[in-house]
Order: C-alpha cells, then structure tokens, then sequence
C-alpha cells in the first residue's frame, strides 16, 4: 500500500471543501450598509409577496427582478435553501425568502432597487 503525502491530502480535502461549502451569496458593503451580494457583487433583494419557499415573481417581474439561479442539483444547508420556480427553474433563498437582483443596478454594490413599490428590500445577512 503507498502511502500519500500530507500535505497532498490536505490540499484535496481542502479543494473538496471550498466546491461543496460555496455559499451561493455573500455579506457585502452597499450604498445601503451591509446586504447579500452575489458573486458579481451585485445587491440581493427580497420580494414581500413571496411565501416562505416560494416565488410570486414570475413572467415580467423576473425579467425585471432576474431569480438568483440555482444549478441542477443545487442543495440546501444551513439558511441556504432551493426554491422550485412555476418555470421549472430553481432559484436560492436565504431563510426561506427567494433571492433576486434588479436589471437597474448596473454596479456592484449599488442597491437601487430597496423600497421600489414598497415590496422590494435589500436581502439582509
């Protein structure tokens, strides 16, 4: 039997760790204080019409307010959880509420979209 050097093993279990513990958003620093952004840095917002686990923002209002896509076999953990969309699609949600962008923000960090229509806010961590 050969054996395997140390350091090569910690260097796998740490590749291994950092795909499968990803977090699919981050506390960021906005214009707004501190909110979940994406890998982009672009603001995450919440809906106040969705239920817990699930999207009301179909149709133009997710062209307006594209879901934060989870891939094919996306898992939940932790906070983190996978809502299945009316589409078919799966979208992320952070304590139960879908998390969304807004196609008006055009930099990282800038959270323009908080308070449209009294039903949009940035998604606190």
């Amino acid at each position: 039997m050969k054996w395997i050097n140390g350091a090569a093993v910690a260097a796998l279990m740490g590749m291994a760790g950092a795909v499968y513990a990803a977090a699919p958003a981050m506390p960021g620093q906005t214009d707004k204080g501190q909110a979940l952004v994406d890998s982009s840095g672009m603001v995450l917002y919440t809906f106040d019409k969705d239920a817990k686990g699930e999207s009301a923002c179909t149709d133009q209002c997710a062209k307006n307010w594209p879901p934060l896509a989870a891939a094919a076999g996306a898992s939940a953990e932790g906070d983190w959880t996978v809502v299945k969309r009316e589409d078919g699609s799966s979208q992320w949600a952070y304590k139960g509420k879908p998390l969304y962008t807004w196609v008006k923000d055009k930099e990282a960090g800038k959270a323009g979209g908080d308070g449209v229509g009294g039903v949009w806010h940035i998604a606190k961590p």
